[in-house]
């Protein structure tokens, strides 16, 4: 029997260009903002909290966009509700559903020099991602520039830049969350967890979706 072979599909890429926020509390709820200028959803922003409890609770601006998050992380909760990021200067005012935050960035220091250095063109390619992964976990426990995501996804993160915030307010359904702390225990959305130190990272994000 003569048997037909076909090439695999090729893997459909989405790119998302933007910010990552990481931030913790003294009373152990930790804040993920995402902030994106450029996706395949246009710009928008995104918050992922994970409670003193364990509730790990999306909070998306669009069902499309949550949807999408969804299915490539985990979540306890997921909520459809405006997110509103504002940036002045060194000042970022987030305002999404319950949550309220303040923070101010700060000079970067020698790995955030590094990072800038880093040409676009070049964060975008998983190669590069797949290279800096070890160095990357050697330098920012927790941190991973590439995994396994869900429904079979793959991803990869190319940064280029880090600044260390300063947290200057934070509530949650008009409760203040505490004082600025690092982020522990590591947020478990994913097949990684972002800088335990607070931090802002500039990054290139790219899901390989499998084969259609």
């Amino acid at each position: 029997m003569n048997r037909v072979f076909r090439r695999p599909a090729r893997e459909r890429l989405l790119r998302f260009d933007g910010w990552i926020a990481g931030l913790g509390t003294s009373s152990g709820t930790r804040v993920v903002l995402g902030h994106w200028q450029r996706s395949p959803y246009g710009p928008f922003s995104d918050v992922m909290l994970e409670r003193p409890d364990g509730e790990r609770l999306l909070l998306a601006p669009t069902r499309p966009v949550a949807e999408f998050i969804a299915a490539t992380y985990t979540f306890d909760t997921v909520r459809v509700q405006p997110v509103r990021v504002t940036v002045a200067h060194r000042t970022w005012t987030v305002e999404a559903g319950p949550l309220r935050l303040r923070f101010v960035t700060l000079r970067r220091g020698p790995l955030g020099l590094c990072l800038r250095a880093v040409p676009g063109v070049l964060a975008r390619q998983p190669l590069w991602s797949t290279l800096v992964d070890r160095p990357a976990r050697l330098l920012l426990p927790g941190v991973r520039t590439r995994g396994s995501a869900g429904r079979g996804r793959r991803e990869w993160y190319g940064a280029r830049d880090l600044r260390p915030v300063r947290l200057v307010a934070a509530s949650y359904d008009g409760t203040d969350l505490g004082a600025p702390a690092w982020v522990r225990p590591p947020v478990r959305f994913g097949f990684g967890s972002v800088p335990a130190r607070p931090s802002l990272v500039r990054v290139t994000t790219t899901v390989a979706l499998g084969p259609e």
